[in-house]
């Protein structure tokens, strides 16, 4: 049993699957991978489809379970970039496989029409 955050997981995967599920989680990640400091404006603008609140909730999570880090510099307006962490790095094998499996799914489906 692992206990992370006060939720019990039977399994290493299950943790994993919290810890990057979502919906925009790996986007964030694999954009991050591509650009390695961004901001706020910057993440939204890659990403039209999703709202702010949704986008910062994502940031929020990710930044807790330390696969980005956020920087505030004390200036007027704020300036906040996003960055991976060390365990986010990690994550590049895991996020180009599913970058790659999702353009051969794409070519997949396209051929069946």
């Amino acid at each position: 049993m692992i206990v992370y955050k006060g939720k019990e997981f039977h399994q290493e995967k299950d943790l994993a699957m919290s810890v990057i599920g979502g919906r925009w989680k790996i986007a964030i990640v694999w954009a991050l991978l591509h650009q390695p400091t961004l901001r706020l404006s910057e993440l939204g603008r890659l990403f039209p489809d999703i709202n702010q609140r949704m986008l910062i909730r994502q940031l929020r999570e990710l930044e807790e379970d330390e696969i980005i880090h956020r920087t505030v510099y004390p200036v007027v307006p704020p300036k906040v970039d996003y960055q991976l962490t060390d365990v986010g790095l990690q994550l590049e094998p895991v996020v180009t496989a599913i970058c790659n499996w999702g353009e051969t799914f794409h070519h997949y489906i396209r051929s069946t029409d």
